[in-house]
Order: C-alpha cells, then sequence, then structure tokens
C-alpha cells in the first residue's frame, strides 16, 4: 500500500513510534526489506539516493512501486538527500511519494527558499517533502565521514524554518552523523534539543545518521518524539559482510547462490530496527 510521507508519519506521530527508512541500492536489498516489513507487519520508507538512484535506475523504481502496491503494509517511496531541484524533479517524474531537498550546508534563507520552491511543486502532485536543518556530516553514498562538528538545530529556528517553507517532516541534528563513526568520536544524542523541538512544532520530526549511536539512545529518541529514522550504513554492513564471506568460496557464481545469505543476514538487522523503533505490527493502524 503505497502513499506519501505526509500520510503515513501522521499515524507514527499520533501514536508515538518511529518508520524506518531503508536506504536500497539494487532489486534483491529492495525485496529482502520489504519482505521483513510484512513479516513484522511494520510500515516501511524505501529510501533511495541520488547516487543509488543513477545505479539502480529509474527504471527499476517503476517494479519497486508496482511491488509497494501490491504489499499489505503501508509504505513510501523516498527520495534521500535530493540536493538540486532537478534530482526532486526526476525522483517526481518516477513516481516518488516523497522528496528530500538537503540545503542545509546553505545559509539559513537559501534553505528556506530550496524548501519553498521544492514545495510548490511536490505538493502540486500531493508528494511529500522533507527538509533539513542543522549539520548531519557527509550524505555521499561512497564516503561517509562525521562533521568536525555538529551545528545543532535550533528550536526557535526549526519553527520559522517549517512555517515558511510548508514542508512535511524536519530532519534535526541532535547528534547523530551520517556513516560509521570513527572510533575515537563518540555520539550522543542531545535528547533536551529534540524536547524542545517538538515542544514548539507540529510535523513530524527524523533523525538521521544514527548507526553509530547506543540503541537505548535511539529508543530514547522515539519515546521523545522521533518519527522517521534513516538506516544505511547497518544494512548495507550486514549485506556486504556476509557477501564477501560467502564468496569465499569460489566456485560460486550464481547469483542465486550467493546473495540469499547476504538477504538473511541483511533482515535480521532490518528486525532489530524494526522492534527498536516500536514499529512492529503498527502497520494494522493504517
Amino acid at each position: 500500500m503505497l502513499m506519501n510521507m505526509k500520510d503515513l508519519l501522521a499515524v507514527a506521530n499520533k501514536n508515538n513510534f518511529a518508520v524506518p527508512a531503508f536506504n536500497i541500492s539494487d532489486y534483491n536489498m529492495f525485496n529482502g526489506i520489504i519482505e521483513a516489513a510484512e513479516e513484522k507487519n511494520a510500515p516501511v520508507i524505501i529510501a533511495i539516493h541520488p547516487d543509488e538512484l543513477s545505479h539502480t535506475t529509474p527504471e527499476m523504481v517503476k517494479g519497486i512501486i508496482d511491488r509497494l502496491n501490491k504489499s499489505v503494509v503501508p509504505s513510501v517511496i523516498h527520495l534521500d538527500h535530493g540536493a538540486s531541484f532537478g534530482q526532486v524533479i526526476l525522483a517526481i517524474q518516477s513516481g516518488f511519494t516523497s522528496v528530500m531537498i538537503d540545503a542545509s550546508s546553505q545559509p539559513y534563507e537559501d534553505n528556506v527558499a530550496a524548501c519553498q520552491k521544492v514545495a510548490e511543486a511536490a505538493h502540486a502532485v500531493n508528494v511529500s517533502v522533507e527538509g533539513e536543518l542543522g549539520t548531519i556530516g557527509n550524505t555521499d553514498s561512497v564516503e561517509t565521514t562525521a562533521p568536525d562538528e555538529i551545528l545543532y538545530t535550533d528550536p526557535e529556528q526549526a519553527k520559522d524554518f517549517i512555517e515558511k517553507t510548508g514542508i512535511d517532516c524536519l530532519a534535526v541534528a541532535i547528534g547523530t552523523s551520517h556513516g560509521i563513526y570513527p572510533k575515537d568520536k563518540k555520539p550522543e544524542l542531545r535528547i533536551d534539543i529534540l524536547d524542545a523541538i517538538k515542544k514548539i512544532v507540529e510535523v513530524p520530526l527524523v533523525l538521521h545518521g544514527g548507526s553509530s549511536n547506543k540503541d537505548s539512545e535511539i529508543a530514547k529518541s522515539v519515546e521523545h518524539g522521533i518519527n522517521k529514522i534513516n538506516i544505511s550504513s547497518d544494512i548495507k554492513a550486514a549485506y556486504y559482510e556476509k557477501m564477501r564471506e560467502v564468496l569465499k568460496d569460489e566456485s560460486l557464481r550464481e547469483p542465486n547462490q550467493i546473495q540469499p545469505p547476504c538477504l538473511v543476514a541483511m533482515k535480521e538487522v532490518a528486525y532489530q530496527k524494526i522492534e527498536l523503533f516500536q514499529t512492529t505490527g503498527k502497520a494494522s493502524l493504517y
């Protein structure tokens, strides 16, 4: 059951849980994620970064949309970290039901203007829009690096940003970073900032870059109002670590021999995230 993000997250916001947004890079990974969501009776967001879209191609998106429409669980297909208006329009034309425009590295007024422009275009065709305020590190799908310093989201500025842009959900910087943290850095969530933002805004809030945070911190963020959490590095690490192990058998060459164990490993991570975000069984609320 394919939906837009606004409608999907409205239920999560009302019922205090978070929907996982799993980044997929090929159709096999997508199949594993939607199967995991169905097995857990959980709503799910299929996220695709522009770099991933250039790899999978918009043509493959048609198959993903067809599968999501046939699924019994509520779902969204979401452009993750669109960097330009052109990338957003390509996603909308390809059938995405939600898009993110990430202008968070730009000056505040430029970020506002970019989100306003995307919201105007997307809302005209019932596509939801996510924006980001604050810095959460490099979002390049090839290499992810933690920022030297996280610029935390200012609660009053978040309120102003949402009112000016008309976005449907907001990614906030509260102490996470994209990718896997270097061993010498210890991420720590600022739940006090999350509480302050939640108190004065109504749209659902999004957490990016939580791969290296403790499960207890992630669980607490859900309890305090996070409604969407992005997962990319964790599922890909599980998938490809297993693939490296499987490929030690040099006689294997068929994908239907190599990939199934990788899917099992990836799905175990997906199950754990769905449980952690309190999403299990929540498809029944839709």
